[in-house]
């Protein structure tokens, strides 16, 4: 029996899009659905390109989360990955999935991490702060922003004359090409 991976993402779903597209004829992984908080994302056209359920719930919703488990539950999801993901995600489905929820950040964690931190407002802080290097950081999902146990970090040079937009496709990069396969390994080593 595969694997269902559900993708929390907020956004124009990319990365969503680099996952489905790693895991679509994946032997024991799929991704089930896609589960977002803002009605007119982009990444719903991701979903219905890629032919992936999509659901929509307001803030209210994923603060209660009681509609958002059972979803999961009678889908059968056994993993759930934040690609960037907005809303911090309520205790009880952090719980629900202890161990088997991941969280992508556009920095090197613990730097420019937290509340607020997202999007291009990281890639500019890092840019403002004359940082050498910047890259992502995939981590455990805990109550926290950005808190949890890091998983794995992979990095980039920033170069001198990097804005916004090639730091931004710098990340994007290490995004696609990385998260789906730290994913595969830790649903591989789970599975045992």
């Amino acid at each position: 029996m595969k694997s269902k991976i559900a993708i929390f993402a907020s956004g124009r779903g990319s990365n969503s899009r680099a996952i489905i597209h790693y895991f679509k004829d994946h032997p024991f992984i799929s991704v089930d659905c896609i589960i977002c908080n803002r009605k007119n994302a982009g990444v719903f056209d991701v979903a219905e390109e890629e032919g992936v359920a999509a659901f929509h719930f307001g803030k209210e919703e994923f603060q209660s989360a009681d509609k958002i488990l059972e979803l999961l539950k009678i889908r059968g999801v056994d993993w759930i990955v934040l690609a960037g993901f907005l809303l911090k995600v309520p205790s009880l489905i952090i719980g629900a999935y202890q161990g088997r929820m991941v969280n992508i950040h556009p920095s090197l964690l613990p730097k420019f991490g937290g509340a607020g931190m997202y999007g291009d407002n990281v890639h500019l802080a890092v840019l403002e702060a004359g940082e050498p290097k910047s890259g992502i950081s995939i981590h455990w999902v805990d109550e926290g922003y950005d808190t949890g146990s890091l998983i794995q970090q992979f990095e980039c040079i920033i170069e001198e004359n990097d804005d916004l937009q090639s730091l931004k496709s710098k990340i994007q990069k290490l995004e696609h090409e990385h998260l789906p396969q730290l994913l595969e390994s830790l649903i591989q080593n789970e599975k045992g």
